[in-house]
């Protein structure tokens, strides 16, 4: 049972943080000294919760709507095989910024805006993009942090209420100002209706449908992760609106969701954290 637990762990972790997971891991937790957030915080809860495996997939999902942050992907690194390495670097830049030390937080932000710099373009009707755009800047930042406060609410052993959720994205905002956001939401509401005012931007792009296949039913893992996989990829779905079922080509089967998904991505998370648990705990 340890070693199917071990094995599991291992394997999951590894897809969601990369192959430098378990060293990086260490780094961002083993240096003693002043933190961003307070431990315990609404930031930390989330952010270290399993329901962030269902989040995070859920949050890449959403981001390829937005044709230029797509584009941007497919012109830089090739969506085949970069959607994977985008969710371990993102993976890895949420576990700096919230648990890392401060000058870690510093150093790692540092070089995520150094690479956006580098990353521009032309979209096919002309119009220049950029990655270091505060504008789609913003739309990357409310897209996860829709995604990780609506997988939390879900699937977290201990879910936000109240004043907890408005402080969460007030907490996030601290690093999407110094990713470059001029104006990120601190309230739920805000966020809300800032998700809503890109809604005329957003669509489903050749692009954006191939890498949201390439994620879903490409995943290289063992076999004994790939049903816990499967399940969370099903329970990712689940949570996006149904507004983008059409564009992403995404099943819509709302009382399935409700409640077959919900039973079954409830269990993955739990099995997760069964298996992310050092043996003996």
């Amino acid at each position: 049972m340890i070693d199917l637990r071990t094995k599991l762990g291992a394997a999951l972790f590894e897809r969601v943080a990369g192959p430098d997971g378990p060293r990086e891991r260490d780094r961002i937790h083993g240096r003693p000294g002043p933190r961003l957030y307070e431990p315990g915080s609404p930031v930390t809860r989330v952010h270290g919760d399993a329901s962030m495996f269902v989040g995070g997939l859920r949050a890449l999902l959403l981001q390829t709507l937005h044709p230029a942050a797509m584009r941007g992907v497919a012109e830089h690194s090739g969506y085949r095989g970069d959607m994977w390495g985008r969710l371990a670097r993102t993976s890895t830049f949420i576990a700096t910024t919230t648990f890392g030390h401060v000058e870690d937080v510093d150093r790692t932000i540092g070089v995520v805006r150094r690479i956006h710099e580098r990353v521009t373009g032309t979209m096919p009707d002309g119009t220049p993009y950029a990655a270091s755009d505060p504008h789609l800047l913003l739309w990357v930042h409310v897209a996860e942090i829709d995604s990780f406060l609506r997988a939390h609410t879900v699937y977290g052993a201990e879910p936000l209420r109240g004043a907890e959720r408005d402080e969460y994205v007030a907490q996030t905002a601290v690093v999407a100002r110094r990713l470059g956001v001029l104006d990120p939401p601190t309230t739920e509401a805000g966020l809300r209706e800032v998700l809503a005012s890109y809604r005329p931007e957003l669509r489903g792009t050749a692009e954006a449908r191939e890498a949201v296949r390439y994620v879903l039913v490409h995943p290289p893992l063992p076999l004994a992760a790939r049903a816990p996989y499967a399940v969370l990829v099903a329970a990712a779905v689940a949570l996006m609106p149904a507004w983008t079922r059409l564009p992403l080509r995404l099943p819509w089967l709302p009382v399935s969701e409700r409640t077959v998904v919900r039973g079954l991505g409830a269990a993955a998370t739990g099995t997760i954290r069964w298996a992310m648990r050092p043996p003996g705990s």
